[in-house]
């Protein structure tokens, strides 16, 4: 793992940092291709992808510290600025909402714009993920003897420290209560850019084949909420409710939404 890329003087490259930056370029470039196909003023991606980093890690830090308030209570300063610690769900949503309401606000076609943004969003997504596959920052899954596992025991979150609060793991791994830092797990992140990757050419061929705006991004809620539900079952991410992760339920809502979104979308356009 490799948390530090490389220095400059002072400045420390951190590789999650680093991915995310170019996970929002890639977004937004792939935003603003969209925007002139479609006929709208492209020079409109640059506000969203301001819009999309500022409040996507604003919404991020505030989810991981609810999560986690209990430590949070303990040292709140170095929690609400420590590099890590984003939950992606939480950016998402408080992103969309605060970009939704500043496309309305300008009158610009909101359905046009979402269905722009959906191939950058899955591809962005699977970009970042390498960032936490390079930072070992505890996206990864549980232990396997896969041949394709790997070991995050340089990571910024080890396996000693994500698989403490589950007992059922530690049990069963443990040495002397505590799971070994070179155990090896799951990389979740890989999958996640693997699948993202195919997303975003499932939904690269579908742009144009879909007349109905809106559609497209209907189908990324689905397609995207049901790649991170299916993952979760191998991450490490506690069980709230029924047996699911809070990502899981998210991803059902995102599900949700996206199938009746569809729904409606196509019989009005019938």
């Amino acid at each position: 793992m490799y948390p530090e890329l490389f220095k400059i003087g002072p400045l420390t490259v951190y590789s999650y940092g680093l991915m995310l930056g170019i996970a929002f370029l890639t977004a937004s470039y792939i935003l603003t291709a969209e925007l002139k196909r479609k006929k709208i003023n492209p020079n409109i991606a640059s506000p969203i992808t301001l819009l999309a980093v500022i409040f996507g890690i604003i919404g991020a830090k505030l989810v991981h510290l609810l999560e986690n308030w209990i430590e949070f209570l303990s040292s709140p300063i170095q929690m609400i600025f420590s590099a890590g610690g984003l939950t992606f769900y939480g950016g998402f949503i408080l992103a969309t909402v605060i970009i939704l309401i500043y496309l309305k606000k300008n009158k610009i076609p909101i359905l046009k714009v979402t269905d722009a943004a959906a191939p950058g969003l899955i591809l962005g997504y699977g970009i970042a993920r390498i960032g936490c596959h390079l930072s070992g920052d505890g996206d990864y899954g549980v232990p396997t003897d896969l041949p394709w596992a790997m070991c995050y025991e340089k990571g910024t979150y080890p396996p000693s420290a994500a698989f403490r609060d589950f007992p059922e793991i530690v049990e069963k791994y443990g040495v002397n209560g505590v799971v070994p830092d070179n155990i090896l797990v799951h990389p979740a992140p890989l999958y996640e850019l693997i699948i993202s990757v195919l997303l975003f050419f499932l939904l690269w061929k579908f742009r144009k084949k879909l007349t109905t705006n809106g559609m497209l991004f209907m189908i990324y809620l689905v397609l995207s909420g049901t790649a991170r539900f299916f993952v979760e079952f191998i991450r490490i991410n506690p069980k709230v409710l029924f047996n699911f992760s809070e990502a899981q339920i998210i991803s059902l809502v995102l599900i949700i939404v996206g199938i009746t979104g569809y729904i409606i979308l196509k019989r009005k356009n019938h």
